[in-house]
């Protein structure tokens, strides 16, 4: 089996735990309006690839990873390539490599056949990095063109089966970085049992140039990443350091005596 490949890199370190040997796959449903890699949007181009042609890849830097190390398959949008990826994955923990997803979830669904090979994934699936994009249903839909009730049930569903999930949040201001949705956000993941880890990745505009090589019109010129203060900020919320503030009780007046 083949999975169309838009490019690896050999020495991730912000990709999963250790040092990781990075698998990008083309293909995408979301248009998120801060991508970075627009370049893997489209289902075609690439490389085609079998998985043991890029776990032989892969294995020449194994003495680099670590005890954690190991590889994440990216995109564009792995779960759009479920089956490769279950191949992939499966020949990988064959090999004693461990194995991360770095995901929007936005494939994500109950139904049938799809349901059946998430399943198997997560079996052979040593981590999930999972975005939550935006907190608010329409919000969701304005910065990535699609709903995120399925990406929402994806992640419970993730913390039902106890798989590991690392969350991650784009900070975008005035549209990510609003304390309401920031404490919504943190609301939702405080119910989810197997996150171990949350980061927040600030907004940056080092992939407009690609926007602009492929004529697309970029939304997001006029906004600046945010600053430091602020990402910390949203850090503590995200990460259940901050309560959010409840409003003081009403005044009571004594009655004389």
């Amino acid at each position: 089996m083949q999975g169309l490949v838009h490019s690896t890199e050999s020495f991730g370190s912000a990709d999963g735990p250790g040092v990781r040997f990075l698998i990008f796959l083309k293909g995408c449903p979301m248009r998120c309006r801060y991508c970075h890699n627009p370049d893997t949007w489209a289902g075609e181009g690439g490389t085609m690839m079998d998985a043991d042609a890029l776990l032989d890849q892969a294995e020449r830097y194994r003495s680099y990873w670590g005890p954690e190390g190991g590889i994440t398959v990216s995109g564009g949008e792995a779960l759009l390539q479920i089956d490769f990826l279950l191949d992939l994955f499966t020949r990988a923990k064959a090999r004693g490599i461990n194995t991360c997803l770095d995901s929007s979830l936005a494939p994500f669904t109950r139904e049938e056949p799809f349901f059946s090979k998430f399943n198997q994934l997560m079996d052979v699936c040593d981590l999930v990095l999972a975005d939550i994009k935006h907190i608010d249903p329409e919000k969701h839909k304005d910065l990535t063109g699609r709903d995120n009730a399925n990406i929402l049930d994806c992640l419970r569903y993730m913390s039902e089966v106890g798989e590991p999930m690392w969350i991650r949040h784009v900070l975008v201001p005035e549209i990510t970085d609003v304390d309401e949705y920031l404490y919504r956000t943190r609301e939702f993941i405080a119910q989810l049992k197997t996150v171990e880890r949350v980061e927040v990745l600030p907004y940056h505009t080092l992939g407009v140039f690609k926007w602009d090589e492929l004529g697309i019109p970029y939304t997001l010129k006029d906004v600046d990443p945010p600053a430091p203060e602020r990402v910390e900020h949203a850090t503590k919320i995200l990460r259940g350091e901050f309560q959010q503030a409840q409003p003081a009780p009403p005044a009571t007046t004594a009655l004389p005596a």
